[in-house]
């Protein structure tokens, strides 16, 4: 398939995922707080709703991957716009908490089959070992999610409440991401893989394969416990650091811009490195970022960037670097099998650092996060030797 056939694909599904991200993994961002003030609900409780969801979302990610490998992408996204806007339905109409958390099952069922890694997958089964710009463009469009997403969610709480914002992520799933799914997405030009891929749980691999593939596990989990931590705890940390609330919010505004900085470097690159180069930029830079923020040096704004455009072209190398060990064929089946770690490592992350800060405080925080960030970039070495 051309170039010129492959913007609407892409285009639209950067615009399903901008919303997918939007109305999930970024929803508590801003929600959270009017949510417990105005429920009385604990607050730790509400965001472990985000917990849950991820904790579905790892458990189904094999399932998904073998069936994107079967039957395309198209029904599994569409299925995932129609879990989405479910979970967002009862969380607007949840009476009590226990309905609150029931929500998120949903919520994370939807997130299983609609985030970045069945899009990943949706496009390597399209188009083959001629994916990995396609990915890169597509994380692009998703580097705006939160940009989008938490100005749009703060808009709406002020004007109709969180259960109103709620049912109004859930109607843009359903006239907006479901629509363009169905209209744009094409089947696999393809066949189906054979019986291996599709009928046994783990693709067959070779002895330096399942090497490589048990060290990328490994990075997916560290690289999602680190950025879910950060994600989840980073104002609390700055401010630990006496860096006032409204700069700490200015800071971590630098991360997205550097993300999608970084991502437009990787495309201009056009593909020339092997995807292991970008896996080692990205785990270097996120180590060097981390690491600066930890050891309390002045430039907060340049660890930030750092840390966000390591961040940027990680969510590429998480992509293309099993397309390219693991070849087109076995693609959409391995991506899912690999996400269920990361995913389950993300959604204890939340946990686990509220724990640490409890008891180590922020220095207990940033030391777990170095060691973690550190470790990755000895995994990717690893991979090296495995490819």
């Amino acid at each position: 398939m051309d170039g010129s056939r492959r913007w609407p694909v892409i285009s639209a599904l950067g615009i399903v995922q901008i919303l997918s991200w939007g109305s999930s993994f970024y929803l508590l961002g801003v929600l959270a707080t009017p949510i417990a003030a105005d429920t009385g609900w604990p607050l730790t409780w509400i965001v472990g709703g985000l917990s849950a969801g991820l904790l579905v979302a790892g458990l189904v990610s094999p399932t998904v991957g073998r069936t994107i490998a079967r039957h395309g992408g198209r029904p599994v996204l569409a299925s995932a716009a129609v879990a989405m806007a479910t979970g967002l339905v009862v969380l607007a109409l949840a009476p009590n908490l226990t309905v609150f958390l029931l929500a998120w099952l949903f919520l994370g069922l939807g997130m299983g089959m609609g985030l970045y890694d069945p899009a990943f997958a949706t496009l390597g089964r399209l188009y083959g070992a001629q994916a990995r710009p396609a990915i890169a463009t597509l994380t692009l469009w998703g580097g705006f999610a939160s940009t989008v997403s938490w100005p749009l969610s703060a808009l709406l709480v002020e004007a109709i409440g969180w259960r109103g914002t709620c049912l109004a992520y859930a109607g843009l799933q359903l006239a907006v991401s479901l629509p363009l799914v169905l209209s744009t997405i094409p089947p696999p030009a393809t066949p189906a893989p054979g019986p291996d891929v599709r009928q046994k749980p783990v693709p067959v691999l070779a002895e330096r394969e399942r090497r490589a593939f048990v060290v990328m596990a490994g990075i997916l989990v560290l690289g999602g416990t680190v950025m879910t931590m950060v994600s989840v705890h980073l104002l609390t940390l700055l401010q630990a650091r006496a860096v006032p609330l409204a700069s700490a919010v200015a800071f971590g505004a630098l991360i997205g811009p550097a993300q999608v900085g970084a991502r437009l470097l990787e495309m201009a690159g056009r593909g020339r490195h092997h995807p292991l180069w970008t896996l080692t930029a990205a785990m270097s830079l996120v180590a060097v970022g981390i690491a600066l923020l930890a050891v309390e040096v002045p430039f907060v704004g340049l660890a930030l960037v750092l840390y966000g455009a390591g961040n940027g072209i990680y969510s590429i190398a998480r992509g293309t670097v099993p397309l390219v060990l693991f070849g087109p064929e076995r693609y959409a089946p391995l991506i899912g099998l690999l996400a269920r770690p990361g995913l389950m490592a993300q959604a204890a992350a939340p946990l686990v650092g509220a724990f640490v800060l409890t008891h180590g405080g922020a220095e207990g925080v940033f030391a777990l996060l170095t060691t973690l960030a550190v470790a990755n970039v000895a995994l990717v070495g690893l991979l090296w030797r495995c490819r």
